[in-house]
């Protein structure tokens, strides 16, 4: 967090007065050990009282000002009466009552003023002596405190009060505990690592956006722009809520109130900021119910909107949160924003709206909606690259890993987080996945299953580790699905499942690499160097949960339980957890980096696979791509007909 410098002193310079041998025999033994900027602290409180003496006799009241005009009640113009004539007015004038009374009071008054300043001059003389005995460290932790306090009373006098809106019916928050002594035993496994994970980030990288393990230091890079965001701590926010890791909740959530600040000169990823950010916000708003979550969520909320001011509507990628300036990634098809990026903002921005009333965010996400609704797709596929000066598609480039994945998902999410009433977005998900299925989806000379990238008119035979939340999504879409296709779709997912998992168990690590191919006789497996690292990533585990959640087959618990152990020993250091950089190498070398994502995501669907399905249950929270879960928006049970988002 930024906090404004300390202001110069202004007005003449006034030399100092003579303390005196009683106030100056207090100073030598501290004046020989002082540096220059002890010096200048205490030049600060010297100036300030000594401004303060001075300075107030400028604004002595001066009585001659004062005869006339400041009268009271009592003292008005009231008719002259001679004794002498009966009581009658006999000269026609009139006396001012009170001007004796009026100049003894004024006298009084300068009194008392003098009297109050030489009691202000001996308290600043007392507090100068007092701040000259503390040490370096005391005075600096003091203007802190200070500077601390006056940058939060200006930010809460910046908030305005958000409309109190009903609360969805909040579910299964403090649920899930296993019966089975192995499984809740492996479930305590994992809430020890989410321990070590965040102890560690406590300890060195307080504040940073994520962890350096090794280097034991704070570590960020371009999507959080150049600022400390705390991205860690509200990536894992609701972690910790749901493991009951509640101090270390607080913690974080101090660190938020205190600290967190969107007023800076800080470039940002519009797309991880919404997920992790302002779904980590809403999200721990939602399960602890404290305001100040809410409050963050919107103020970063207002700082992304100006990345929409683009011809189409279509918003830039990043965006300057101070001076809401946009552009697209350098390396973007021909200046294109990522189907991906913008078509992942529907579910926070959808609760933005019902929260705060105002129908801004509702409207941008539903925009974006309707113009992808009216564009022409190559076989009934979506590119990855959109242009939003000209609105039109860039190279036809479509995948389900990165760059369009969670916009598919973002799809069937907002028809499960409208109580299943947005049966737009439903039929766009279903357009898109049949498209997807046809296109996309191959099975391998071995018979696994894996979804292909399609460039340029054909199909590139190679599926990456973030392809792999897709089986966890075919399975969460397959009730409602068309021509009742909900069997097929839930053994997809298996498929998926099952493919992803062999991508893990075809390494050295047992830890899955980043993109693995099918061509030939290789299947399942990195081929390039470049795409053998592992950085934490959760998408496997992701589907290995929803699986879990319906079918119950315990296989799902049993990769879920590998890849947790494959972690623990492979990826664990004594300063947190770090990605390696190859799964096929028995001697692994570390990238150094404790990703947010791991703590929001990786830990908590080990969590919830290794807990009863009465936590955070699947019909009433629906979880972002970050993780985050958001809670259904019931119209039975809700004033939501009534609100713009959902009319």
């Amino acid at each position: 967090m930024t906090t404004p410098a300390l202001l110069p002193l202004s007005g003449r310079r006034i030399p100092p007065r003579n303390l005196g041998p009683s106030s100056s025999s207090s100073f030598p033994h501290h004046r020989a050990t002082l540096r220059l900027s002890e010096k200048f602290i205490l030049l600060l409180i010297l100036s300030a009282f000594i401004t303060l003496c001075f300075g107030a006799f400028f604004f002595l009241p001066d009585s001659s000002k004062h005869k006339r005009f400041d009268l009271g009640l009592e003292d008005v113009l009231i008719p002259h009466v001679d004794a002498g004539e009966g009581g009658k007015n006999a000269g026609g004038g009139y006396l001012i009552h009170g001007q004796g009374r009026d100049q003894h009071r004024h006298r009084e008054e300068e009194e008392r003023l003098r009297n109050k300043i030489r009691a202000d001059h001996e308290k600043a003389l007392e507090e100068a002596k007092e701040k000259l005995q503390k040490s370096r460290d005391e005075i600096q932790a003091e203007i802190q405190t200070e500077k601390n306090k006056i940058v939060k009373g200006l930010k809460n006098k910046s908030s305005k009060p958000l409309p109190q809106v009903p609360v969805p019916n909040l579910v299964g928050i403090n649920s899930g505990d296993p019966v089975d002594p192995d499984i809740r035993e492996k479930r305590d496994k994992i809430k020890e690592m989410m321990k070590h994970a965040w102890d560690n980030y406590r300890q060195y990288g307080w504040g940073h956006n994520e962890l350096k393990p090794i280097a034991r230091k704070g570590h960020s890079t371009n999507i959080f722009g150049n600022s400390q965001l705390g991205a860690t701590i509200v990536d894992a926010l609701d972690t910790l809520y749901i493991m009951g890791l509640h101090d270390e909740f607080k913690e974080g959530q101090e660190w938020i109130d205190n600290h967190l600040d969107f007023s800076v000169n800080s470039e940002v990823s519009v797309f991880e900021v919404n997920i992790r950010f302002i779904g980590g916000l809403l999200a721990a708003y939602y399960l602890s119910g404290q305001e100040v979550f809410k409050l963050k969520a919107v103020q970063l909320a207002g700082k992304l909107i100006p990345a929409f001011n683009t011809p189409t509507g279509i918003p830039w990628a990043m965006v300057n949160l101070k001076s809401g300036v946009g552009r697209n990634w350098g390396w973007a098809s021909a200046g294109s924003s990522i189907l991906s990026e913008f078509g992942t903002l529907h579910m926070e921005f959808v609760h933005l709206s019902y929260l705060t009333g105002n129908p801004v965010y509702y409207d941008k996400v539903m925009h974006i909606r309707k113009l992808l609704q009216k564009m022409d797709r190559p076989n009934g596929l979506y590119p990855n690259y959109l242009n939003p000066r000209t609105g039109r598609w860039g190279q036809h480039h479509t995948s389900m890993g990165g760059l369009g994945d969670s916009f598919y998902e973002y799809l069937l999410k907002a028809w499960l987080m409208s109580d299943k009433m947005d049966m737009e977005a439903r039929k766009m998900y279903d357009d898109a996945i049949e498209a997807i299925e046809k296109h996309l989806i191959r099975k391998s000379n071995g018979g696994l299953t894996f979804i292909g990238e399609w460039k340029n008119g054909h199909l590139e035979r190679k599926m990456g580790h973030l392809t792999c939340f897709a089986g966890g999504l075919f399975a969460l879409g397959a009730d409602g699905s068309r021509d009742d296709k909900a069997g097929h779709y839930l053994q997809l997912g298996a498929e998926i499942a099952h493919t992803c998992h062999e991508s893990y168990d075809r390494t050295t690590l047992k830890l899955g690499p980043e993109a693995f191919k099918f061509d030939g006789g290789v299947e399942a497996v990195a081929v390039r160097q470049n795409e053998k690292y592992y950085i934490l990533r959760p998408e496997v585990i992701e589907t290995y949960w929803y699986m879990w959640r319906f079918t119950h087959d315990p296989k799902y618990r049993q990769w879920g339980w590998e890849a947790a152990q494959a972690i623990d020993k492979y990826c664990r250091v004594s300063g947190g957890f770090s990605g390696v950089k190859d799964v096929y190498s028995s001697a692994p070398t570390y990238d150094d980096v404790q990703q947010s994502f791991f703590l929001a995501e990786t830990l908590k669907y080990l969590y919830l696979l290794f807990s009863n399905d009465d936590l955070l249950p699947l019909d009433h929270w629906v979880f972002n791509t970050e993780a985050h879960p958001l809670p259904v928006l019931h119209l039975a049970n809700t004033t939501l007909s009534g609100n713009h988002a959902y009319r």
